[in-house]
């Protein structure tokens, strides 16, 4: 087994040794990985749900692929909320869906999000929370922000487990952590 380097965290009450990753070049950020994690997923969502409930989402929308448990979960803590997920390759049966340009922090690859269309009116006209698991760059929430805008809705607030790097662009975004950017040089 390779021995690599990792950064402790704690979040609502739970502990993890997040693996460093070199995104680019000298440059290293923490990995944090919900899927299958279900301690940490119930933990994280009973936390960021007390500090979105007073706010009266109609929905909350995320992006495929690992914030879909964070996602689900918050939607049961709160009174089922319906969510969408944007997704990130276009099916036939998503008929005439909603799309937007990201670039992934993790792939520094171009990647396209859709709006099913029979979600449309989920969001339509209605206020809606953003969620991700880590908000680093930016580009997958403007990706989500733009297709919101497309489909009419309200985005009433930006939510995530973690923040991640410049810690003064985040403000604005309802988070439980933050975590820093390793850059070498």
């Amino acid at each position: 087994m390779t021995a690599y380097e990792t950064y402790p965290v704690e979040v609502a009450g739970v502990r993890r040794d997040l693996r460093l990753f070199e995104i680019k070049p000298g440059v290293r950020i923490a990995i944090l990985n919900i899927l299958g994690d279900t301690e940490l997923v119930e933990a994280v969502s009973k936390e960021l749900a007390l500090k979105l409930l007073a706010l009266e989402p109609d929905a909350l929308v995320t992006a495929e692929a690992k914030s879909i448990p964070l996602a689900h979960a918050l939607s049961a803590r709160m009174n089922n909320l319906p969510y969408v997920v944007l997704r990130k390759s276009y099916k036939p049966y998503m008929g005439d869906a909603l799309q937007s340009e990201t670039l992934s922090i993790t792939t520094g690859a171009a990647q396209t999000l859709y709006l099913d269309e029979k979600d449309r009116a989920s969001v339509t006209g209605k206020k809606v929370v953003i969620v991700d698991d880590v908000i680093s760059t930016g580009s997958t929430l403007q990706g989500m922000r733009l297709i919101m805008n497309k489909a009419g809705a309200k985005i009433i607030a930006e939510a995530a487990i973690f923040t991640e790097g410049d810690r003064a662009a985040w403000s604005d975004i309802i988070a439980l952590g933050h975590l820093p950017v390793w850059i070498n040089g």
